[in-house]
């Protein structure tokens, strides 16, 4: 529950009341009232002064995020409705117009961050957290199709190539529903790995990855025997490759010999 305060000043206290139960959005019999300054009767009949009344709301958290974002809208020029609605798992406010876009952002970033905030300012000083879900014009539906196509899509690739597949950084809400879509398929597995906002899911096979080349298990490769050659079949050419590096080595003239006679040979050896 979240306390709203504020003191109204009108002619009369009756006065006062209602300003106050329709700056709240509610009934007055939810409100706490305490007045502050009553109008004084002055000669002749002459009231003097205003009332004052401070008025004591407690509002819940679906009220709470709700007026939030009826601010965050109007301060974004936008006009649409918003119906606030609890549920079992928490509390669903849908934002409804013909000039939402702005709302959604691209692939929803917008409307994450509005439902972020809302979340934080409804719990804000309380241990029981509420769940709150913002939706506009039925994004959240329509994007969870999406992402399920996408992850079967994804999976009967990592089904065919054997290749793990990681998707593009998504919120804790769509990795969610990747996980849940991959579990109902046979053969791959997901994981979420990486740190927020960053944080994305990968999708591996549970079987062995197939060599695409040899058309069998990596690891299980078809090692044919060499086929022996004969004497004959022998060339220079391959003869010369089964030199050693030695032999290579010592019949290779060395640069300081063209520059020898017969009589330096020995000369240049060490004794």
């Amino acid at each position: 529950m979240a306390e709203r305060k504020e003191v109204f000043t009108a002619k009369t206290i009756e006065e006062a009341k209602a300003m106050a139960a329709q700056k709240f959005g509610t009934e007055e019999s939810k409100i706490t009232f305490s007045v502050i300054e009553e109008p004084k009767k002055g000669l002749f009949g002459k009231v003097k002064g205003e009332a004052k009344v401070e008025a004591v709301y407690e509002q819940s958290k679906a009220e709470t995020a709700g007026d939030y974002i009826k601010t965050i809208l109007k301060n974004m020029g936008i006009e649409s409705d918003v119906s606030v609605s609890e549920t079992e798992d928490g509390v669903v406010i849908d934002i409804v117009g013909d000039t939402t876009g702005a709302v959604i952002g691209r692939r929803g970033e917008t409307l994450d961050a509005i439902q972020y905030l809302a979340s934080m300012t409804a719990n804000r000083g309380d241990k029981d957290y509420c769940r709150i879900t913002v939706d506009c014009c039925g994004y959240r539906e329509k994007r969870k199709v999406i992402l399920e196509e996408l992850a079967v899509k994804i999976s009967k690739t990592v089904l065919r190539t054997g290749r793990t597949s990681a998707l593009e950084p998504m919120n804790p809400y769509e990795r969610r529903i990747i996980h849940s879509a991959v579990a109902n398929i046979e053969g791959v597995v997901s994981k979420s790995v990486g740190e927020e906002p960053y944080r994305k899911v990968v999708i591996s096979s549970t079987a062995p990855r197939r060599d695409r080349k040899e058309g069998g298990y990596r690891g299980d490769r078809d090692r044919r025997p060499r086929r022996d050659k004969k004497p004959s079949e022998y060339t220079p050419r391959s003869m010369d490759m089964m030199k050693t590096s030695f032999e290579k080595d010592y019949k290779r003239p060395k640069p300081e010999d063209s520059n020898l006679v017969e009589g330096d040979l020995y000369g240049k050896i060490d004794i």
